[in-house]
This record gives structure tokens, sequence and C-alpha cells, in this order.
């Protein structure tokens, strides 16, 4: 039992630690959704952000919780404390399964999104969604066209070159120290040569990972919290069923 104390006083510091890591790994996934939104169609897709924030807010009276109920056991406490470890294991098994599922269905939405953009850019200053969204990203990123710059020469079919003019690639893709590139493909030193399908999967599969090891190893911890709790409780009986 003193064991069981001491396991849920230090777990509770640790719940109340790790709140702060799964609350940032859910502001990267909003964040994410927010600078790109262009490049994705459903709405939906910021929902194991919002889900990761709303299990960090949770996490915050469970971790405190657990620091009282090591003090001093409380039935009330002991059964709260309890509820809210079901409701945090439900949010973040389905956290675990839409970082899963998010990381191989974005990557392909991406890179269809991202080719038919290009394929419709129709100039630096255009105002249609997509083709802000190409310039921004390649700004962001420091990358160029889909797989790499070549795919600006492919987007012919909707092409914004201007007529007699070389095949050129977009002003975004120019490096910032050269003040005066244009995207003309004689100087390549000048342009970002990588493509931004790769960069941007990449930061997807970084951040749902990141957000997958932290309900991962929240789950074991909040685990072991609810078996040391009921170590506790199972030195104080149940006296009648007002609890329940």
């Amino acid at each position: 039992r003193l064991f069981a104390r001491s396991l849920l006083r230090f777990l509770g510091f640790i719940l109340l630690g790790t709140a702060a890591a799964l609350a940032l790994g859910g502001v990267f996934v909003i964040l994410m959704y927010k600078s790109y939104r262009y490049l994705f169609q459903e709405s939906f897709l910021s929902l194991p952000g919002w889900l990761a924030v709303a299990a960090a807010l949770i996490l915050l009276p469970t971790g405190v919780l657990a620091i009282s109920i090591s003090a001093k056991s409380s039935r009330y406490q002991q059964g709260a404390f309890m509820y809210l470890l079901l409701v945090l294991l439900c949010l973040e098994i389905s956290l675990v399964i839409l970082a899963q599922f998010y990381s191989i269905w974005i990557a392909s939405q991406l890179k269809s999104n991202m080719g038919q953009f290009v394929y419709e850019y129709n100039g630096m200053y255009s105002q249609v969604p997509g083709s802000r969204a190409v310039d921004e990203v390649q700004k962001k990123l420091q990358c160029c066209g889909v797989q790499n710059y070549t795919d600006w020469l492919k987007a012919t079919a909707a092409s914004w070159h201007l007529p007699g003019k070389k095949p050129r690639v977009p002003e975004s893709c120019c490096k910032e120290k050269y003040s005066d590139c244009r995207g003309d493909l004689d100087h390549l030193e000048q342009l970002f040569q990588e493509g931004c399908l790769k960069k941007l999967e990449d930061w997807l599969h970084f951040i749902m990972l990141y957000v997958f090891w932290c309900c991962a190893v929240l789950s074991v911890l909040e685990l072991l919290a609810g078996v040391s709790n009921g170590i506790l409780m199972s030195h104080q009986p149940f006296r009648d069923l007002q609890i329940l």
C-alpha cells in the first residue's frame, strides 16, 4: 500500500508534465492544418489536434487527483480519478488510430492536391487559393515543385508563362539571398531544387509520430496509476452504494 501511494504521487507529477507535451503535439497539428489548409480539402483533419488538446486539459485534474489521493484517500476522489482515466484512455486510443490513419491517407492527398495546384498555377500574384497555397508552401519550406523543380516544366496545359518567354519557375522558388532572381532556369544556383512533397510528408510524419508516442506512453502510465489507485481502494472496502 505504501508503494502504491508513492507510485501514485510520482505518476501524478508525471501526468502533469506530460499534459504539456501532449498539448504541444495538438497545437502542432492544428497549426499545420491552418498553415497548409488549402492543401487539405477536408476540414476534419485538425480533429487529432483538438483531441490531443482536450486530453491534455483532462490530464491536469487527473494529475492533481493522483497527488491528492496519494496524500489522503477519499472514496469520491478515487472514483472520479478512475472515471477520468477511462475517458483519457478512450481519447488516446482514438488519437493513436487517427494518427496512424492520417499519416497514410493525408500523404496521398497531399500528392494529388499539390500536383493539381502546380498544374493550374497561374502566376505569383494570383488570387486563386491554389496558386497562393503553392507560393506559401514553397516559401515556408524552401522547396520548389512537387517532387523537384522540374515539375514546373511539365505544367504546360494551363501554362502561366508569358508568350514567347522561356519556361521558368515561380519566384517563390527563389532563395532569399538572390534579390534579382526571377525563376530563370539558366541560374539553378538561385533556386530551391528539392520538392515540397517530401518535406511536407516528413513534417506530417514527425508530428503524427510524436502524438502517437505521447499517447502510447501516457496509456501505460495511466494503467499503472489505475492499478495503484485500485490497490488503495481495495484497502478501503465499500460501505454502501452511494459512490455508484
